[in-house]
């Protein structure tokens, strides 16, 4: 094996995927369903635990993956080599050689609040084109979705006045996935990331500060952490200076007396260990003028209890528990095929079947009905088409339009919805026509 070779490209999206897709359209080219119209939604049947919503992200990653959807000369013969498909019809390969993504994509913007049931995104398309996407959709909504709504949870607890970095970089799940990660986070509420490429490919600036590193090399070569403080000083006057790597009180009343004496200009320190409630009070108290950063494993709980406590800090680096933590555990199911509703019954994994949309009714709550419904007064219909036979409709969206998208969709939640722990759902209604339809669905099967 070649670990070169596990480097993602544009040209392979098209492999990335799970083996029963492949071997599913195999099965329907051979039965003659492939072309089959259907529709597949994707959703989550519940909010992960004390998560009152969720905010969509992803959108653009798939629509550019669908965009690029393509199988080459060599895709195919790295499949036939396998042997796996040895006795698959030679429609299946023929619709791998001149097949792309021709289908309709409907979905939620990106930064709209969405709850349990709700679909993130339908695909409309050929049955061998719908049932090829699910895996690197699951994989690219999930995530960005998680990383989103995480980031909008932190900054309703922090306030519209902190500022919030993404540090989440050495711990997402991959390189790409950092970059993408990064992009979440800022769209979800975030200010900035630290990741120079996912800025400089945003259009932003990266923000960050220093790592203990510096301040070791220093006060090992010149027996001083603060000649580590200076020399960084010199090149960045304005930096982030992060003063616990030995004692943090000692070294701000250190910087205290140089600009007391005229020495130096300190704008802002970091704190990243230790008790972040006292350091920063006895930090604020020696640095009134200084802004105080916390970093270390925070989240929005913790955020929470150092507001409580009446710590001192200004901006918070997330990371880890940014990047990580509870999954979003979006499905992909067909909900139509060939113009005949489906669903599913399996026990705690039962579906509504037919194509959807969600019809909101602002802070009063919404309605799932069937996208053949139209809306009534007062309610907005969220899904909309972004993609139509297979060619993008709109131009990508800034950060900050989907930012402001995602700061209304929370503050326009009720309370209860908002809070960190045992939210209360957001109150989500059936509409009549898609509660008939289900019923007759589940009489005929």
């Amino acid at each position: 094996m070649n670990e070169r070779n596990l480097t993602l490209s544009v040209q392979d999206y098209s492999l990335l995927t799970d083996l029963y897709q492949l071997t599913m359209i195999a099965c329907y080219a051979g039965e003659g369903l492939e072309s089959k119209p259907s529709s597949f939604e994707l959703f989550t049947r519940r909010l992960p635990d004390d998560f009152g919503y969720l905010i969509a992200m992803g959108l653009a990653q798939a629509l550019e993956y669908l965009e690029n959807l393509r199988f080459t000369s060599e895709h195919i013969e790295q499949l036939q080599r396998t042997g796996i498909f040895a006795n698959a019809p030679d429609k299946f390969w023929s619709l791998l050689e001149l097949g792309c993504f021709s289908g309709d994509v409907w979905a939620v913007p990106e930064g709209t609040a969405v709850f349990a049931n709700e679909p993130l995104l339908r695909i409309d398309a050929p049955l061998w084109q719908g049932q090829l996407v699910e895996t690197y959709l699951l994989n690219t909504l999930n995530y960005q979705t998680l990383i989103a709504t995480k980031a909008a949870r932190i900054r309703d607890v922090a306030g519209s006045e902190a500022k919030l970095l993404e540090f989440g970089t050495r711990r997402a799940f991959s390189p790409q996935g950092a970059l993408w990660a990064a992009r979440a986070a800022l769209a979800g509420g975030l200010d900035a990331t630290s990741n120079v490429l996912a800025a400089l490919k945003l259009g932003c600036n990266p923000a960050g500060t220093m790592a203990h590193a510096l301040v070791m090399v220093f006060n090992a070569v010149s027996g001083s952490e603060d000649e580590a403080f200076a020399a960084f000083g010199r090149y960045f006057p304005s930096a982030t200076l992060l003063i616990d790597t030995y004692d943090t009180v000692a070294a701000a009343e250190r910087l205290a007396k140089q600009i007391q004496m005229g020495e130096r200009e300190v704008k802002g320190v970091r704190l990243d260990s230790g008790d972040l409630v006292e350091l920063s009070q006895k930090t604020r108290s020696r640095l009134p003028d200084a802004t105080i950063a916390a970093s270390g494993d925070l989240d929005e709980w913790e955020i929470a209890r150092l507001k409580q406590a009446g710590a001192c800090i200004d901006v918070y680096g997330l990371g880890t528990k940014l990047v990580t933590g509870k999954p979003v555990n979006g499905v992909y199911k067909l909900v139509e095929i060939d113009g005949i509703p489906t669903m599913k019954e399996s026990k705690n994994k039962m579906t509504y079947p037919g194509r959807k949309q969600i019809f909101r009714r602002g802070s009063q709550g919404d309605r799932l009905g069937l996208a053949t419904e139209s809306p009534e007064a007062g309610e907005t219909p969220l899904l909309q088409l972004a993609m139509k036979q297979g060619k993008r409709l709109d131009v990508e969206e800034t950060i900050e339009v989907i930012r402001d998208r995602a700061i209304d969709s929370i503050t326009n939640l009720p309370p209860q919805t908002r809070q960190l722990n045992n939210p209360t759902p957001f109150p989500v209604e059936i509409s009549p026509a898609l509660q008939e339809l289900t019923q007759d669905v589940r009489e005929k099967q």
